[in-house]
């Protein structure tokens, strides 16, 4: 498992420091070198989506890490 968490850090997608919620817009937008409104726009039109908006969001929020490396999953999962 830990292959896989090395390998989600390795995309270079990071929680920015200016965030309204999880950081979820911001990292997509630091990425995409787009506005960072733009993103949260469109995040909140795809809440509207039934399940697919907010549960795509979810995931994302689980796995993105934060600026220093940890994400969320990783340290909710038990440690062998």
């Amino acid at each position: 498992m830990e292959r896989v968490f090395d390998s989600i850090r390795r995309l270079g997608f990071r929680r920015g420091p200016d965030r309204l919620f999880a950081g979820i817009g911001g990292a997509i937008a630091e990425k995409l070198a787009v506005n960072v409104w733009l993103v949260r726009a469109l995040l909140l039109v795809s809440f509207l989506l039934p399940v697919l908006g907010v549960g795509a969001y979810v995931v994302v929020w689980i796995l993105t890490p934060w600026q220093d490396g940890r994400i969320p999953l990783e340290r909710a999962l038990p440690r062998p």
